[in-house]
């Protein structure tokens, strides 16, 4: 059976932590500061967990078994 290949666009979105789990940037917080006020951009700055749900979906798209 051939390789998996790993999707570009999800290696660039998510990373995997030390312990193994996997966190995104938030949503919202790339343009248009303009009308955002500075509570809602600090609030969404960092990252957080992905969701179990689409933990499993996420590992076959950076190719892990």
């Amino acid at each position: 059976m051939p390789k998996m290949k790993t999707s570009k666009t999800a290696k660039k979105r998510f990373k995997k932590t030390g312990t193994g789990k996997l966190r995104r940037q938030q949503s919202m917080r790339q343009h248009l500061f303009e009308h955002k006020s500075s509570e809602r951009t600090r609030r969404l700055d960092g990252t957080v967990d992905v969701h179990t749900g689409d933990v499993k979906r996420i590992k076959r798209l950076l190719a892990e078994r």
